[in-house]
């Protein structure tokens, strides 16, 4: 590790701070020169604002305004529509407005309901095995019961406005009429969520291990990898394992931070930490992993947590049950 501990009192003699300070010799040990290595540049990955990256500052408004043109789109084609069905009946018994109603309480429903569906699924991607059929399946019952009972009670509400009243109809037979609707949307929101994510995914660079050769040995251990393979946009690049950051658990992937990148990794965080060098990478949170050669310095919380200060100025969470681990790996009491 080429950064050795310092424990000195905070300015205001209360708290204190740990602090990276540079050895004596070479770059790496107790005996370095205390130079900063050179950053080594990631063949093919020039400075040059990427497609993702310029996507990044309008990826919010672009995820809303998708959300609001298909569902507003949807309603408007779905009134017109049973506009045009009522129409060829001579005793309408409903009035224009109440098609409308309709699709719009339905409309309002669906957009509370599919921010919540997007992170379930980002948060639980789906996958073939039992459980998580089962939870995406339970999952669509209760978006079928919210959505039903938000959109009842917006017609409600509507219709006490035009001084009428609503009948929904018997429930049971309702309810499921509106699930075998419910559910197809349902799934195609969760086949847009993983298509969107995977294309983002292509776009941002996803990391890989490096696997054993077909033939011969292996030209590293692949038990512990010095370097991960990036794909990104049909390219494919190598990354020293010294050059990443931290790492981040999400959802069924690790987030691999290399220099103000992120390369998504598909692991669990407890399973890449057993594959790193525990000389150089510490676990401080239930969700992050540090290279201690980037922690410029630590600030205890009153909470008794921790901050991580790293040495590009970026701010990292140290959990109480990882805080004290943490300092004895500087030298701290």
């Amino acid at each position: 590790m080429d950064v050795a501990a310092n424990l000195r009192p905070g300015a205001d003699g209360g708290k204190r701070e740990v602090t990276g300070r540079p050895g004596a010799g070479t770059n790496r040990g107790c005996t370095g020169t205390g130079r900063e290595r050179g950053a080594r540049r990631i063949p093919g990955m020039a400075r040059a604002p990427t497609l993702y990256e310029r996507y990044l500052p309008w990826r919010r408004w672009a995820e809303a305004g998708f959300v609001f043109l298909v569902v507003a789109g949807n309603a408007a084609a779905n009134s017109v529509t049973v506009w045009m069905d009522l129409d060829r009946y001579p005793h309408n018994p409903f009035r224009p407005w109440e098609p409308a109603v309709w699709e719009a309480s339905s409309a309002v429903m669906w957009f509370v309901i599919i921010p919540l569906v997007a992170r379930l699924v980002r948060r639980f991607p789906t996958h073939w095995d039992n459980w998580r059929r089962r939870l995406h399946l339970a999952a669509s019952v209760t978006v079928c019961l919210v959505h039903v009972a938000g959109m009842v009670g917006l017609r409600i509400l509507a219709y006490r406005w035009q001084g009428a009243d609503y009948d929904f109809g018997p429930w049971p037979r309702e309810l499921a009429y509106e699930y075998l609707k419910d559910v197809r949307t349902y799934a195609m929101v969760v086949f847009l969520v993983e298509a969107y994510g995977f294309v983002l995914r292509r776009l941002q660079g996803e990391a890989s291990l490096l696997g054993a050769p077909d033939e011969g040995p292996a030209v590293e251990p692949v038990e512990r990898p010095e370097r991960f393979l990036v794909r990104k946009l049909g390219r494919e690049f190598l990354v020293a394992a010294g050059d990443i950051e931290w790492l981040q658990a999400s959802g069924n992937y690790v987030n691999l931070r290399v220099r103000g990148h992120d390369y998504p990794l598909r692991s669990t965080l407890g399973g890449i930490a057993a594959r790193l060098d525990p000389e150089r990478f510490v676990r401080i949170h239930r969700s992050y992993i540090v290279n201690l050669d980037h922690v410029a310095s630590i600030e205890p919380l009153d909470t008794g947590d921790a901050r991580l200060h790293l040495k590009d100025g970026g701010e990292l969470p140290v959990s109480r049950s990882h805080r004290a681990g943490l300092r004895e790996r500087f030298g701290g009491p």
